[in-house]
């Protein structure tokens, strides 16, 4: 059978025709996405020989007018080297190197000058690229200055445990993402620059196969929900509790409750991810908004109420008879100073007064089986999902305990321990309608190749109806308007839904709680029916306050005046 000629030149065009987008392809990733690399290899003045140049892509901060900061990048300078071979006069080349960088050490430098054996000592790192060139127009024998580049975090301590920071790892020869978002999207932001190295055309068609299809993740920038304003505010508004309270540590997150998009998340102390050095105590690397737990207190009260309300046990206006405290498997429980409100005492009143036997009341209602089940769709025993490492799980063992009074303790806070990310999760499904979303940092991705990719928001499970949201937030209004303060702190205005929270601090040592530590915590969402933002505050051991409405309710407000002024949030009352 003859073979048709015009099958052996369509074939031929199909060969031709692959290679093309093959050596196009090619093309544009030489000249456009490593161009810069490649452009800097080729620059031998200040190549070192075997030079790796580091690189690595940027996070950055997302402006409310759409434009960018940058939280982590890489700046280009010099490391300036000697070869005391060919320096002919090391005192005179000092005096001169002097004048351009006067922070050089003279004695360092004549010591290294001595090493007549010695074709390479390293003066300076970090040079400026500004230093560079001068110290290269000198041109001195034996003095060069070679091309460096490295990371830097412009932004300071603006989001750091959010940011995080790279280093070595355990072998000491690879840099790395080592905290937050450099280490959680590490495979997007490191740089493989090895190929750079290899011949184009021996690579292309050494191995066809691997050219046209590699299993390498794809490279690129990171976008964060962060907005540096409002992240910049609110780590003001912390450092100033932080510091009036003497606390131990001080943390909070404003949140979109409708689509998990963090605008701020902070924590205090915090560091400078350029002066890692001047760290004594690396604890304060740790985020203890995703890595730590903590008992939140009366803010739970709220969740446990829209259980109630959900399972049609409850209303706002039922009530029960408060004594002040409560008796459960030989356990004595109490509200928080052993008073009791009498026969008449609304659930309203329940989260006006916050009264620790009203959520036990709530709890007792809906049957202990059916309130656990509840209180985990919450997810208050799982992962949140958080784009950021060492997500801590919550404790919440008591939720599937055979006695009443773990199940009680639960109802106002106590004897569960949640991360402050796992609760303004569940916080928020009482704002947004009743769904469980997935809190987020990232909102795009911009790869090298000249793609981007979008973060759609994840509504997630509902696990409370419209309704229920709906009654939980009104009751929570009016306990912002009424019972916060006596009423002191409503706003004309804006309808705010918010709940104090005033936790004991377990003893790790001695058992039990300590008699004199808490933590305060406080959430509110506005505008109330139609939520922009949720505000999450929590302090831990401040000194000489007993409740979260003598430390946290002006920093909330503060932040919450802020935010409306700065979004231009219309009145909704």
């Amino acid at each position: 059978m003859r073979f048709n000629p015009l099958h052996r030149i369509r074939l031929l065009l199909c060969v031709i025709f692959l290679v093309a987008c093959v050596l196009v392809g090619k093309l544009y990733f030489v000249q456009i996405v490593r161009g810069e690399q490649y452009s800097e290899r080729a620059d031998r003045q200040y190549a070192r020989p075997n030079q790796n140049t580091f690189d690595r892509g940027s996070i950055y901060f997302e402006a409310k007018d759409g434009g960018r900061l940058s939280g982590a990048s890489v700046k280009e300078g010099f490391t300036l080297v000697i070869n005391p071979k060919l320096l002919e006069s090391p005192e005179k080349a000092y005096v001169s190197l002097k004048s351009i960088l006067p922070s050089i050490d003279r004695e360092s430098f004549l010591q290294k000058a001595s090493k007549k054996d010695d074709p390479y000592e390293e003066i300076m790192k970090r040079v400026s690229k500004d230093d560079g060139g001068k110290i290269s127009a000198l041109e001195i024998p034996g003095i060069r200055v070679y091309k460096e580049r490295w990371r830097v975090y412009p932004a300071q301590k603006l989001a750091s445990h959010t940011v995080g920071f790279i280093g070595y790892s355990s072998n000491n020869d690879t840099l790395a993402g080592r905290y937050g978002l450099e280490r959680s999207y590490e495979t997007v932001l490191a740089r493989n620059t090895s190929d750079l190295y290899v011949n184009f055309f021996a690579e292309i068609f050494s191995n066809i196969k691997k050219t046209l299809s590699t299993e390498k993740p794809l490279e690129g920038d990171i976008v964060t929900t962060i907005e540096p304003t409002v992240q910049d505010s609110f780590d003001g508004i912390l450092k100033k509790l932080h510091t009036k309270w003497s606390s131990e540590l001080t943390g909070g997150i404003i949140m979109d409750p409708k689509t998990g998009e963090i605008y701020a998340i902070s924590a205090y102390p915090n560091f400078d991810p350029n002066q890692l050095q001047n760290e004594k105590n690396s604890d304060v690397f740790t985020n203890p908004l995703v890595e730590s737990v903590y008992e939140m207190g009366s803010i739970i009260k709220p969740i446990t109420m829209s259980v109630g309300i959900d399972t049609g046990r409850v209303t706002a206006s039922t009530t029960y008879n408060d004594e002040g405290f409560l008796v459960l498997n030989g356990k004595k429980i109490s509200n928080h100073d052993s008073v009791g409100r009498g026969p008449k005492t609304s659930m309203q009143e329940v989260l006006n007064q916050s009264l620790n036997t009203g959520a036990a009341f709530v709890m007792e209602q809906v049957g202990k089986e059916k309130f656990s089940k509840y209180m985990l769709d919450f997810g208050l025993g799982e992962f949140t999902g958080i784009d950021l490492p060492n997500e801590a799980k919550s404790l919440v063992q008591n939720l599937k305990s055979t006695r009443d009074i773990e199940h009680a303790t639960a109802a106002y806070g106590q004897g569960i321990a949640l991360t402050p990310i796992a609760t303004v999760r569940a916080l928020s499904t009482l704002a947004n309608g009743g769904f469980l979303i997935q809190p987020h940092l990232v909102k795009e991705i911009d790869y090298s190749i000249g793609l981007s990719k979008k973060i759609e928001p994840n509504q997630g499970k509902e696990v409370i109806k419209k309704e229920t949201s709906k009654e939980i937030t009104r009751m929570l209004v009016e306990a912002f308007d009424k019972g916060l303060l006596g009423g002191a702190v409503k706003m004309d205005k804006y309808r705010i839904a918010a709940k104090t929270g005033t936790a004991q601090i377990a003893n790790p040592r001695g058992g039990g709680y300590y008699e004199d530590r808490n933590l305060h915590s406080f959430f509110g969402y506005f505008p109330a029916y139609n939520p922009r933002f949720i505000v999450f505050l929590y302090t831990v051991y401040p000194k000489g306050a007993g409740f979260a409405s003598q430390t946290l309710v002006q920093p909330f407000m503060d932040a919450v005046k802020f935010l409306i002024t700065y979004y231009e949030i219309p009145p909704d009352r």
